[in-house]
């Protein structure tokens, strides 16, 4: 295996949960060249990792196809012997389809599988079937064979961990408040109600994108915890993992900045609400806790990603968690 591609162009969350077949790969091909495809908007997180020869970016948001065809070429240019496809999308596996690669892995799911060297089942949400993402991912690289358990795992550069040192002189906690998906995030209020009740004298970062600056803001306002700073929007992907890895506690949705906590191995606390972890997207850290509903709801889980409001129109997978477990995991 000289040449080794891995196709991963969906979401934050979804790539780094990649990374253990990256770890898996350069384990077993430690002399290998191993490139990463991923969608526009992703590159950061792979500023520094040591393994990647070379990132291939899809920008699909302008000409969209254009981009994709010539991506084709530029694939077919490199003579992989091998193309790991995780996506399981018309366009992807066109990619691997018509790679030129020796072997072609993908998911049996992916319309143009039938043109891959090996399929592999896809299972996700069905009842009775719990696998986590990062293992259903490896059953594509089954056929190369290893004892070895490898980790959801990222590298921020020193200049990364430099950086944040200004904010680790004392003890502190990391929030991540938002999500794409509103029944995917603990509501608003709920935070703030959340935030009233620690310790005054605790350290608190608030950590997302641009687009999060005001809903940490009115946190942090309506809390009136003093001690709170706002740093959405002012850190990178690989900066804000950086600074999650010696948090004393990492607060999260379920969303991407679960996953950049797991892949530096860091404490957190993931609350799920609309969404539940036997779809496979849980936390991956050693220390890692889920909080959610403890009563049962026939409503839940209501979908596989989240939607922009309750369909019951009354959101108790989120209003009815109870906050002391969560304050609990920075008392205990």
């Amino acid at each position: 295996m000289n040449k080794i591609l891995i196709i991963q162009t969906a979401s934050i969350g979804d790539v780094i949960l990649s990374t253990p077949l990256l770890e898996k790969m350069h384990d077993l091909f430690p002399d290998s060249q191993i490139d990463l495809l991923i969608k526009k908007g992703n590159e950061s997180l792979f500023n520094s990792h040591p393994f990647i020869h070379n990132l291939l970016i899809w920008n699909k948001k302008n000409n969209k196809y254009q981009h994709l065809f010539n991506l084709l070429k530029s694939i077919r240019f490199e003579n992989y012997d091998l193309v790991v496809n995780l996506q399981r999308f018309a366009s992807s596996g066109l990619l691997t389809a018509f790679s030129g690669a020796i072997i072609k892995i993908g998911f049996d799911k992916n319309p143009f599988s039938i043109f891959f060297t090996k399929r592999v089942k896809h299972s996700i949400g069905n009842a009775g079937v719990e696998i986590h993402e990062v293992d259903r991912n490896l059953k594509l690289l089954e056929s190369f064979h290893s004892d070895k358990k490898y980790p959801v795992k990222l590298y921020p550069s020193q200049s990364d961990f430099a950086l944040v040192s200004q904010y680790k002189t004392h003890k502190f906690i990391c929030i991540a408040p938002a999500s794409l998906w509103n029944t995917k995030q603990f509501p608003k209020d709920r935070w703030i109600e959340f935030v009233r009740n620690l310790d005054k004298d605790l350290i608190i970062y608030f950590i997302g994108a641009k687009s999060d600056v005001e809903l940490c803001n009115e946190i942090i306002t309506k809390s009136t915890h003093s001690n709170s700073i706002n740093l959405a929007g002012k850190l990178s992907l690989l900066q804000s993992a950086a600074l999650m890895k010696d948090a004393a506690m990492n607060y999260v949705n379920d969303s991407s900045p679960l996953h950049l906590a797991s892949a530096m191995n860091a404490r957190l606390t993931a609350i799920f609400c609309s969404t539940v972890t036997s779809f496979g997207f849980g936390p991956q850290a050693d220390d890692a806790v889920v909080v959610e509903v403890r009563n049962k709801l026939i409503c839940r889980p209501c979908g596989l990603h989240g939607y922009k409001e309750c369909p019951e129109n009354h959101f108790k997978c989120a209003y009815d968690i109870n906050i002391n477990e969560l304050i609990q995991r920075i008392n205990g």
